[in-house]
Protein backbone atom coordinates (compact mmCIF):
# COMPACT_ATOMS: atom_id res chain seq x y z
CA UNK A 1 0.00 0.00 0.00
CA UNK A 2 2.99 1.95 0.76
CA UNK A 3 4.09 2.48 -2.53
CA UNK A 4 0.93 3.97 -4.09
CA UNK A 5 1.14 6.72 -1.54
CA UNK A 6 4.97 7.26 -2.53
CA UNK A 7 3.80 7.29 -6.19
CA UNK A 8 0.76 9.45 -5.07
CA UNK A 9 3.50 11.76 -3.30
CA UNK A 10 5.90 11.72 -6.51
CA UNK A 11 2.65 12.95 -8.56
CA UNK A 12 1.98 15.82 -6.42
CA UNK A 13 5.75 16.59 -6.38
CA UNK A 14 5.95 17.60 -9.72
CA UNK A 15 2.53 19.49 -9.60
CA UNK A 16 2.64 23.27 -8.54
CA UNK A 17 5.59 24.07 -6.00
CA UNK A 18 5.84 20.56 -5.31
CA UNK A 19 5.29 18.01 -2.30
CA UNK A 20 8.94 17.01 -1.33
CA UNK A 21 9.74 13.85 0.52
CA UNK A 22 11.31 13.70 3.57
CA UNK A 23 13.29 11.33 6.20
CA UNK A 24 10.48 10.83 8.91
CA UNK A 25 8.13 10.28 5.70
CA UNK A 26 5.58 12.47 7.93
CA UNK A 27 3.95 13.69 4.32
CA UNK A 28 2.89 9.72 3.76
CA UNK A 29 1.27 10.29 6.81
CA UNK A 30 -0.37 13.10 5.54
CA UNK A 31 -1.31 11.54 2.37
CA UNK A 32 -3.21 8.91 4.37
CA UNK A 33 -5.49 10.85 6.42
CA UNK A 34 -6.82 12.47 3.12
CA UNK A 35 -6.64 9.82 0.90
CA UNK A 36 -7.87 6.13 0.84
CA UNK A 37 -5.98 3.98 -1.43
CA UNK A 38 -8.46 3.77 -4.32
CA UNK A 39 -8.74 7.60 -3.95
CA UNK A 40 -4.74 7.75 -4.28
CA UNK A 41 -4.87 5.39 -7.43
CA UNK A 42 -8.22 7.27 -9.00
CA UNK A 43 -5.53 10.71 -8.77
CA UNK A 44 -3.12 9.35 -10.55
CA UNK A 45 -5.16 8.60 -13.46
CA UNK A 46 -6.69 12.25 -13.15
CA UNK A 47 -4.85 15.12 -15.20
CA UNK A 48 -5.04 19.10 -13.98
CA UNK A 49 -7.30 18.78 -17.70
CA UNK A 50 -11.13 19.26 -16.65
CA UNK A 51 -13.25 16.04 -17.60
CA UNK A 52 -16.60 14.68 -17.04
CA UNK A 53 -17.12 11.57 -15.37
CA UNK A 54 -18.32 9.55 -18.08
CA UNK A 55 -15.12 10.71 -20.16
CA UNK A 56 -12.99 9.59 -17.29
CA UNK A 57 -14.90 6.23 -16.89
CA UNK A 58 -14.36 6.12 -21.39
CA UNK A 59 -10.62 6.99 -21.11
CA UNK A 60 -9.80 4.54 -18.01
CA UNK A 61 -12.64 1.73 -19.11
CA UNK A 62 -14.45 1.88 -15.56
CA UNK A 63 -17.85 1.47 -15.36
CA UNK A 64 -20.00 5.05 -15.41
CA UNK A 65 -21.69 4.79 -12.39
CA UNK A 66 -19.20 3.87 -9.61
CA UNK A 67 -16.31 6.21 -11.45
CA UNK A 68 -19.20 9.45 -11.06
CA UNK A 69 -19.43 8.53 -7.81
CA UNK A 70 -16.28 8.40 -6.58
CA UNK A 71 -14.85 11.73 -8.81
CA UNK A 72 -17.62 13.38 -6.98
CA UNK A 73 -16.96 12.03 -3.59
CA UNK A 74 -13.52 13.18 -3.81
CA UNK A 75 -14.15 16.87 -5.05
CA UNK A 76 -16.22 16.97 -2.01
CA UNK A 77 -13.30 15.97 0.15
CA UNK A 78 -11.18 18.07 -1.72
CA UNK A 79 -9.18 15.84 -3.08
CA UNK A 80 -9.82 16.92 -6.55
CA UNK A 81 -11.71 20.11 -7.95
CA UNK A 82 -14.86 20.16 -9.55
CA UNK A 83 -16.30 22.53 -11.99
CA UNK A 84 -20.00 22.77 -13.08
CA UNK A 85 -21.36 24.37 -16.29
CA UNK A 86 -23.25 23.75 -18.42
CA UNK A 87 -25.16 21.19 -16.54
CA UNK A 88 -22.23 19.34 -16.11
CA UNK A 89 -19.63 18.32 -13.82
CA UNK A 90 -15.77 18.19 -14.84
CA UNK A 91 -13.22 16.97 -12.90
CA UNK A 92 -9.35 17.42 -12.68
CA UNK A 93 -6.30 17.33 -10.12
CA UNK A 94 -4.77 20.08 -8.32
CA UNK A 95 -1.41 20.67 -6.89
CA UNK A 96 -1.25 20.47 -3.11
CA UNK A 97 -0.22 24.05 -2.39
CA UNK A 98 -2.68 25.78 -4.10
CA UNK A 99 -5.60 23.09 -4.19
CA UNK A 100 -5.72 19.92 -1.84
CA UNK A 101 -4.25 21.50 1.31
CA UNK A 102 -6.42 24.42 0.98
CA UNK A 103 -9.66 22.30 -0.02
CA UNK A 104 -8.90 20.04 3.77
CA UNK A 105 -10.64 23.19 5.15
CA UNK A 106 -13.75 21.36 6.96
CA UNK A 107 -11.92 18.11 7.49
CA UNK A 108 -8.53 19.37 9.56
CA UNK A 109 -8.25 17.82 12.46
CA UNK A 110 -5.80 18.20 15.34
CA UNK A 111 -4.06 15.26 13.95
CA UNK A 112 -3.80 16.09 10.20
CA UNK A 113 -2.70 19.76 11.70
CA UNK A 114 0.45 18.79 14.22
CA UNK A 115 1.36 16.05 10.77
CA UNK A 116 1.04 19.24 8.51
CA UNK A 117 3.02 21.71 10.67
CA UNK A 118 5.80 19.12 11.23
CA UNK A 119 5.78 18.37 7.17
CA UNK A 120 5.80 22.84 6.91
CA UNK A 121 8.71 22.60 9.21
CA UNK A 122 10.93 19.89 7.72
CA UNK A 123 10.29 20.56 3.93
CA UNK A 124 6.95 21.81 2.39
CA UNK A 125 7.80 25.35 3.79
CA UNK A 126 10.59 25.65 2.23
CA UNK A 127 9.71 24.79 -1.74
CA UNK A 128 7.20 27.57 -1.56
CA UNK A 129 10.18 30.27 -2.33
CA UNK A 130 12.69 27.59 -3.68
CA UNK A 131 12.07 29.09 -7.50
CA UNK A 132 11.79 32.83 -9.09
CA UNK A 133 8.00 32.36 -9.54
CA UNK A 134 5.98 32.82 -6.48
CA UNK A 135 2.50 31.13 -5.88
CA UNK A 136 1.54 34.21 -4.47
CA UNK A 137 2.27 37.74 -4.68
CA UNK A 138 2.09 40.26 -1.98
CA UNK A 139 -0.01 44.20 -3.13
CA UNK A 140 -1.51 46.95 -1.41
CA UNK A 141 -5.33 46.74 0.04
CA UNK A 142 -6.37 50.64 -1.58
CA UNK A 143 -3.84 52.37 -4.84
CA UNK A 144 -4.75 55.29 -2.72
CA UNK A 145 -1.79 53.94 -0.17
CA UNK A 146 0.59 54.26 -3.63
CA UNK A 147 2.51 57.52 -4.07
CA UNK A 148 2.70 56.92 -7.60
CA UNK A 149 0.15 56.94 -10.35
CA UNK A 150 -1.40 55.38 -12.48
CA UNK A 151 -1.06 51.29 -10.72
CA UNK A 152 -2.26 48.54 -12.70
CA UNK A 153 -5.51 46.72 -12.38
CA UNK A 154 -3.90 43.14 -11.26
CA UNK A 155 -2.39 45.70 -7.88
CA UNK A 156 -5.58 47.21 -6.81
CA UNK A 157 -7.13 45.04 -4.40
CA UNK A 158 -10.31 46.68 -5.12
CA UNK A 159 -10.28 46.62 -8.85
CA UNK A 160 -9.96 42.81 -8.63
CA UNK A 161 -12.72 42.90 -6.59
CA UNK A 162 -14.98 45.03 -9.21
CA UNK A 163 -13.62 42.51 -12.54
CA UNK A 164 -15.05 39.73 -10.90
CA UNK A 165 -19.14 38.03 -11.49
CA UNK A 166 -18.96 35.56 -8.60
CA UNK A 167 -17.63 36.10 -5.27
CA UNK A 168 -16.71 34.02 -2.02
CA UNK A 169 -15.14 34.32 1.33
CA UNK A 170 -13.82 31.38 3.75
CA UNK A 171 -12.07 31.01 6.76
CA UNK A 172 -8.25 30.90 6.22
CA UNK A 173 -6.77 27.13 6.21
CA UNK A 174 -3.70 28.34 7.61
CA UNK A 175 -5.43 30.55 10.68
CA UNK A 176 -7.63 27.23 11.01
CA UNK A 177 -5.14 24.71 11.12
CA UNK A 178 -2.68 27.11 13.83
CA UNK A 179 -5.70 27.03 16.15
CA UNK A 180 -6.44 23.21 15.78
CA UNK A 181 -2.84 23.42 18.09
CA UNK A 182 -3.66 26.33 19.82
CA UNK A 183 -1.55 28.36 18.12
CA UNK A 184 -1.81 31.23 15.76
CA UNK A 185 -3.27 34.58 16.72
CA UNK A 186 -6.28 36.04 16.31
CA UNK A 187 -7.20 38.00 13.43
CA UNK A 188 -10.32 37.43 11.07
CA UNK A 189 -11.21 34.00 10.35
CA UNK A 190 -13.04 35.21 7.14
CA UNK A 191 -9.98 35.96 5.39
CA UNK A 192 -9.97 34.06 1.76
CA UNK A 193 -11.39 35.36 -1.41
CA UNK A 194 -12.84 32.88 -4.31
CA UNK A 195 -13.59 34.19 -7.93
CA UNK A 196 -16.02 32.40 -10.45
CA UNK A 197 -15.40 28.86 -10.56
CA UNK A 198 -13.38 28.56 -7.01
CA UNK A 199 -16.00 30.35 -5.61
CA UNK A 200 -18.69 28.18 -6.75
CA UNK A 201 -16.56 25.21 -5.30
CA UNK A 202 -16.06 26.74 -1.65
CA UNK A 203 -19.51 27.03 -1.62
CA UNK A 204 -21.02 23.82 -3.11
CA UNK A 205 -18.82 22.08 -0.44
CA UNK A 206 -19.58 23.90 2.49
CA UNK A 207 -16.54 26.15 2.91
CA UNK A 208 -17.61 29.51 2.09
CA UNK A 209 -20.39 31.66 1.16
CA UNK A 210 -21.53 33.84 -1.69
CA UNK A 211 -20.73 37.34 -1.40
CA UNK A 212 -21.41 40.80 -3.59
CA UNK A 213 -18.34 43.18 -4.52
CA UNK A 214 -19.25 45.62 -1.94
CA UNK A 215 -19.22 42.77 1.02
CA UNK A 216 -16.12 41.77 -0.63
CA UNK A 217 -14.56 45.51 -0.12
CA UNK A 218 -15.91 45.86 3.22
CA UNK A 219 -14.11 42.50 4.71
CA UNK A 220 -10.97 43.32 2.83
CA UNK A 221 -10.75 46.63 4.61
CA UNK A 222 -11.55 45.18 7.61
CA UNK A 223 -8.62 42.39 7.31
CA UNK A 224 -6.45 45.57 6.02
CA UNK A 225 -7.03 47.44 9.56
CA UNK A 226 -6.45 44.06 11.12
CA UNK A 227 -3.34 43.74 9.90
CA UNK A 228 -3.96 41.31 7.37
CA UNK A 229 -1.32 41.44 3.54
CA UNK A 230 -3.12 41.14 0.74
CA UNK A 231 -2.12 38.13 -1.24
CA UNK A 232 -3.67 37.03 -4.52
CA UNK A 233 -2.96 34.55 -6.81
CA UNK A 234 0.21 35.34 -8.57
CA UNK A 235 -1.22 35.82 -11.88
CA UNK A 236 -3.07 38.98 -13.68
CA UNK A 237 -6.45 36.73 -13.75
CA UNK A 238 -7.02 35.81 -10.23
CA UNK A 239 -9.28 32.82 -9.24
CA UNK A 240 -8.87 33.53 -5.81
CA UNK A 241 -6.75 35.95 -2.79
CA UNK A 242 -5.47 35.55 0.57
CA UNK A 243 -5.76 38.05 3.68
CA UNK A 244 -2.49 36.66 5.38
CA UNK A 245 -0.53 37.18 8.30
CA UNK A 246 2.94 36.53 9.39
CA UNK A 247 1.95 33.93 12.34
CA UNK A 248 -0.23 31.51 10.32
CA UNK A 249 -0.05 31.82 6.62
CA UNK A 250 2.47 29.00 5.00
CA UNK A 251 3.65 31.88 2.43
CA UNK A 252 4.27 34.65 4.63
CA UNK A 253 5.94 32.34 6.98
CA UNK A 254 8.30 31.24 4.25
CA UNK A 255 9.02 34.49 3.17
CA UNK A 256 9.88 35.67 6.75
CA UNK A 257 12.53 33.02 7.18
CA UNK A 258 14.38 34.70 3.85
CA UNK A 259 17.17 36.94 3.43
CA UNK A 260 15.75 39.17 1.14
CA UNK A 261 11.44 38.62 1.56
CA UNK A 262 11.31 41.73 -1.39
CA UNK A 263 13.44 39.88 -3.80
CA UNK A 264 11.50 36.69 -3.10
CA UNK A 265 7.98 38.20 -3.20
CA UNK A 266 7.66 39.83 -5.94
CA UNK A 267 6.51 42.98 -4.95
CA UNK A 268 6.38 46.60 -7.41
CA UNK A 269 6.58 48.72 -4.26
CA UNK A 270 8.51 49.75 -1.01
CA UNK A 271 7.75 51.68 2.09
CA UNK A 272 9.32 54.95 2.78
CA UNK A 273 9.55 57.12 5.79
CA UNK A 274 9.71 60.65 6.03
CA UNK A 275 11.93 60.97 8.81
CA UNK A 276 10.68 64.40 9.52
CA UNK A 277 7.01 63.50 10.61
CA UNK A 278 8.00 60.58 12.25
CA UNK A 279 6.31 60.70 15.64
CA UNK A 280 7.52 57.84 16.83
CA UNK A 281 4.41 56.10 17.59
CA UNK A 282 5.79 52.75 16.89
CA UNK A 283 1.97 51.42 15.26
CA UNK A 284 4.02 50.47 12.12
CA UNK A 285 6.64 48.52 14.06
CA UNK A 286 4.01 46.37 15.68
CA UNK A 287 1.87 45.67 11.62
CA UNK A 288 4.41 44.82 9.98
CA UNK A 289 4.38 41.38 9.03
CA UNK A 290 7.98 40.91 8.05
CA UNK A 291 9.74 42.68 11.00
CA UNK A 292 10.99 45.48 8.26
CA UNK A 293 10.89 48.22 10.86
CA UNK A 294 12.40 49.00 13.98
CA UNK A 295 13.17 52.05 15.89
CA UNK A 296 16.38 54.55 15.23
CA UNK A 297 16.55 57.49 17.59
CA UNK A 298 13.16 57.34 18.45
CA UNK A 299 12.18 57.28 14.90
CA UNK A 300 10.59 54.24 12.66
CA UNK A 301 14.07 52.96 10.46
CA UNK A 302 12.77 50.57 7.44
CA UNK A 303 14.94 47.68 6.25
CA UNK A 304 14.24 47.47 2.71
CA UNK A 305 15.67 44.22 1.64
CA UNK A 306 12.68 42.73 3.95
CA UNK A 307 9.86 45.31 2.34
CA UNK A 308 7.45 43.49 0.45
CA UNK A 309 5.24 46.37 -0.30
CA UNK A 310 1.47 45.59 1.48
CA UNK A 311 1.19 48.96 2.96
CA UNK A 312 -0.08 47.67 6.50
CA UNK A 313 2.25 50.50 7.98
CA UNK A 314 0.98 53.16 5.79
CA UNK A 315 -2.43 53.08 6.62
CA UNK A 316 -2.44 53.69 9.88
CA UNK A 317 0.36 56.16 10.58
CA UNK A 318 -1.17 59.06 12.70
CA UNK A 319 1.03 61.66 10.65
CA UNK A 320 1.04 60.22 7.16
CA UNK A 321 4.65 59.59 7.48
CA UNK A 322 5.09 56.57 5.55
CA UNK A 323 3.74 55.96 1.56
CA UNK A 324 4.42 53.36 -0.77
CA UNK A 325 7.09 53.76 -3.70
CA UNK A 326 6.34 52.12 -6.35
CA UNK A 327 9.97 50.74 -7.89
CA UNK A 328 11.54 52.01 -11.12
CA UNK A 329 10.51 50.35 -14.21
CA UNK A 330 13.65 47.90 -14.88
CA UNK A 331 12.28 46.44 -11.18
CA UNK A 332 8.75 46.29 -12.13
CA UNK A 333 7.08 42.68 -12.01
CA UNK A 334 4.66 41.53 -14.68
CA UNK A 335 2.64 38.24 -13.38
CA UNK A 336 1.80 35.60 -15.53
CA UNK A 337 -1.57 36.30 -17.24
CA UNK A 338 -3.58 33.09 -16.15
CA UNK A 339 -2.80 30.71 -13.32
CA UNK A 340 -1.83 28.11 -16.04
CA UNK A 341 1.04 30.04 -16.99
CA UNK A 342 2.14 30.61 -13.40
CA UNK A 343 2.14 27.02 -13.23
CA UNK A 344 4.10 26.37 -16.13
CA UNK A 345 6.62 29.28 -15.24
CA UNK A 346 7.09 27.18 -11.80
CA UNK A 347 7.24 23.69 -13.54
CA UNK A 348 9.89 24.97 -15.88
CA UNK A 349 12.06 26.30 -13.08
CA UNK A 350 11.67 23.26 -11.31
CA UNK A 351 12.78 21.17 -13.90
CA UNK A 352 9.68 19.48 -14.08
CA UNK A 353 8.83 20.77 -17.75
Amino acid sequence: MDNIFEQLRQRLDDMGTGFPATKSKVEIKVLKQMFSQSDAEMFLMMTPMLETSDSVAERLNLPKDSSAAHLEDMATRGLLFRQKKDGFSRYGSVPFVVGVYEFQLNRVDETLARDLEEYYHEALGKSFMAWGTPVLRTIPVNRELVSEWPISPYEDVMKIFDDQKTIAVAPCICRSTARKLGQGCDKPSEACFLFGSHASYYVDNHMGRYIDKEDAKEIARKNEAAGLVMQPFNSQHVGGMCSCCGDCCGILRSLKKQDNPAAAVKSNYFAQIDADECVGCETCVDRCQMEAITMKDEKAVIELKRCIGCGLCVSTCPTDAVRLIKKSEEDQYIPPRTGMETYIRIAQERGKL
